[in-house]
């Protein structure tokens, strides 16, 4: 039986949990990134990961770098950039894609308060074609080293803070953004251990 004070800091984290500020991530082949990417996401207020995988067995969590993040958000996995992103796209999010291409604009320079998806690929050829085909704004941190790219949780840690910051200034952290039904659904998941961990509304 959960204690008062674990449902009171379930109910808190809900409470600052930010459903149209989503993470995608495409074909990320490295565990210890993808995991560092879950933590920043969950210490960022992110509720939803996205994960495209073309791989029969999804990507593993190493729980020493997450520090068990990932028991607290909500995973979608799908096989295909276009199944992931179509399905994004009906729900209302714009798509955020991470490409050095010259058009690319600075990742600042972006609303984060709209309902977004930001597309993280792996870690040696980047996004794909077709998630640049389906983004609606392609943008890249400004680098002025030898260095042409960054880490990839290093990427997805600056890219989500400007958005936390952007967010926080709108107030977004100050009221509960998850709708009621997602709200209770999400406590009793997360307060019940044998509840199945994903999926979910």
């Amino acid at each position: 039986m959960p204690t008062k004070a674990r449902i009171n800091k379930i109910e808190t984290l809900l409470s600052l949990r930010q459903p149209d500020l989503r993470v995608v991530l495409e074909e990320v082949t490295n565990t210890h990134n993808a995991s560092a990417v879950i933590r920043t996401c969950d210490a960022a207020g992110v509720h939803h990961i996205d994960i495209i995988c073309s791989e029969a067995e999804p990507l593993p969590v190493n729980k020493a770098i997450s520090t068990r993040a990932d028991k607290w958000l909500n995973f979608s996995h799908y096989s295909s950039t276009k199944e992931c992103l179509w399905n994004l796209k009906a729900k209302g999010f714009k798509i955020a894609a991470t490409h050095l291409k010259k058009d690319a604009v600075s990742y600042t320079s972006l609303d984060y308060t709209q309902p977004i998806a930001i597309i993280l690929g792996n870690e040696s050829q980047g996004i794909s074609e077709e998630a640049c085909r389906q983004a609606d704004y392609i943008i890249k941190i400004p680098m002025f080293g030898m260095a042409q790219s960054l880490n990839l949780s290093v990427s997805a840690g600056i890219i989500l803070y400007e958005a936390v910051k952007q967010r926080l200034e709108k107030g977004y952290y100050g009221k509960i953004r998850l709708s009621p039904e997602e709200f209770v659904y999400f406590k009793d998941r997360f307060l019940t251990p044998d509840i199945k961990k994903e999926g979910g509304i």
